[in-house]
């Protein structure tokens, strides 16, 4: 009896917020440098906790059906908040090899929260927050309020920053300005360790078809 050829990719992802910005990016292959990819996402009802201990079990039940998992989770109120973001994916990723996985998985942990991806100096941010046209630019008013303080590029509390902006143009957060930010900001001059982990591990994985001679 044949077996059903494996699908390309799946992820665990700790919340809503979380799933739906891979949603809007993981489809962007050309940014990624890689072929479209055929993915399935899965929320964990634990979250950033339950991805952290108990995801590897989860995504053992999937190790013959894709050829490769993400397990992403944030590591603030992860329950590891003081532990070094590469030690935990090093440990995380070794139990993954243990289950099932040997090289074909990957742990994500973003420090310290998802919302450190969205801080880029694009314009795009400042729409999708409401912040187009007004006389103060978002990353101003990010800094004269104190979120955004050199040399970091970025605020060291994202989600508060995040949060505190949406309240000034009284906007409301929700899951869906995630997606809309991940399918149009750019993130080519991105610096963050753990997006550019999930690009070089797209890329190894799914690399772009070279052109025909």
């Amino acid at each position: 009896m044949n077996r059903a050829p494996r699908r390309d990719l799946v992820v665990l992802a700790a919340d809503k917020d979380m799933e739906l910005t891979l949603k809007g990016l993981l489809p962007r292959y050309q940014a990624f440098r890689t072929r479209q990819i055929d993915f399935e996402i899965y929320m964990h009802p634990g979250h950033d906790p339950g991805c952290r201990t108990q995801g590897v079990e989860f995504l053992r039940n999937f190790c013959n059906q894709f050829e490769h998992a993400i397990l992403i989770f944030d590591r603030e109120g992860s329950g590891r908040d003081d532990q070094h973001v590469e030690d935990l994916e090093t440990e995380l990723e070794f139990e993954l090899s243990q289950n099932g996985w040997d090289d074909r998985a990957a742990a994500i942990v973003l420090d310290p929260e998802l919302e450190i991806w969205i801080w880029s100096d694009s314009i795009e941010v400042d729409q999708v927050m409401g912040w187009a046209g007004r006389d103060l630019s978002l990353r101003q008013w990010l800094a004269d309020q104190e979120y955004l303080r050199p040399p970091h590029p970025k605020p060291m509390k994202p989600k508060v920053a995040f949060r505190a902006a949406l309240r000034h143009v009284r906007k409301q957060p929700s899951a869906s300005l995630f997606y809309r930010m991940a399918q149009r900001v750019s993130f080519s001059n991105c610096t963050d360790r753990s997006l550019l982990k999930l690009k070089d591990r797209l890329s190894e994985w799914f690399p772009a078809a070279r052109p025909e001679a």
